[in-house]
C-alpha cells in the first residue's frame, strides 16, 4: 500500500460508513438513502483497479471491509443497527467488491466502458441479493432471533403495484434499480477521471 492509494482508501472508508448509516433510513416507500451512496464504492474500486491493478483494488476493498466491520461493532453495541444488518452488509460488500475486481480485471483490455459497467452491474446485483436476504428474510431469522426485523416481512404489493411480496423484496428491487441507473451514470466520472490522470483510453 502506497501513498498513491490513500485517496481510494479514504473514499472507500467514507462511503462504507455513510452507507451503513443511511441504509437504515427510508427515502420514500421503497428506497433507503444508502442506495444513493453505496454504488460509489464500485466507482472507487474500478478506478483503483484501472490505475493500480487488481491487487491494489483488493487492498482498498479489505480496508473498506475493515472499516465497515468496526463501524458495525460500534453500532450494534449502541443498538444503532442489528446483527443481521451488520452481517448482511459485511458479507455483501466483500463478496460483491471482490467479484467486481475480478470481472473488471478480465475485461480491462476491451472497450473503455465494458469493464466498469459489467463489473458494477454484476457486483451490484450480487450485493443487493445478499444484503437484503441476509438482513431481512424471515427464512434467516435463526441468525439472531433477537433482531426485530419483522417490519420487513409485512406483505405488500411489489413496489406498490405488483404481486404481494414481503416489504424487503420491494426494498431490494428498488435498491437494485437505483444501482443499475447509477452504474450507467458512473461511467461519466470514470471516463473523465481516467482520461485526466492517465493515458487516453480506447
Amino acid at each position: 500500500m502506497t501513498r498513491a492509494h490513500l485517496p481510494g482508501i479514504l473514499a472507500m472508508a467514507a462511503i462504507v460508513v455513510a452507507s451503513n448509516i443511511l441504509v437504515q433510513f427510508l427515502f420514500g416507500n421503497w428506497l433507503t438513502w444508502g442506495a444513493f451512496t453505496y454504488p460509489l464504492a464500485f466507482l472507487v474500486n474500478d478506478l483503483m483497479n484501472r490505475f493500480y491493478g487488481p491487487s491494489a483494488a483488493r487492498k482498498v476493498v479489505w480496508v473498506g471491509f475493515a472499516v465497515g466491520v468496526a463501524f458495525s461493532l460500534v453500532a450494534t453495541a449502541f443498538d444503532a443497527t442489528t446483527l443481521r444488518i451488520a452481517l448482511g452488509s459485511g458479507i455483501a460488500f466483500l463478496t460483491a467488491q471482490m467479484l467486481d475486481v475480478v470481472i473488471f480485471d478480465r475485461l480491462r483490455e476491451g472497450r473503455w466502458w465494458r469493464a466498469p459497467l459489467a463489473s458494477t452491474l454484476v457486483g451490484s446485483t450480487v450485493d443487493t441479493a445478499l444484503f437484503f436476504t441476509i438482513a431481512f428474510s424471515a427464512s434467516l431469522a435463526f441468525i439472531n432471533p433477537a433482531d426485530d426485523v419483522s417490519w420487513a416481512a409485512d406483505v405488500l404489493p411489489l413496489l406498490g403495484v405488483g404481486p404481494e411480496v414481503p416489504l424487503w423484496v420491494s426494498l431490494a428491487v428498488a435498491d437494485w434499480m437505483v444501482k443499475l441507473g447509477l452504474a450507467l451514470l458512473a461511467l461519466v466520472p470514470f471516463r473523465i477521471i481516467v482520461g485526466k490522470f492517465s493515458q487516453p483510453i480506447a
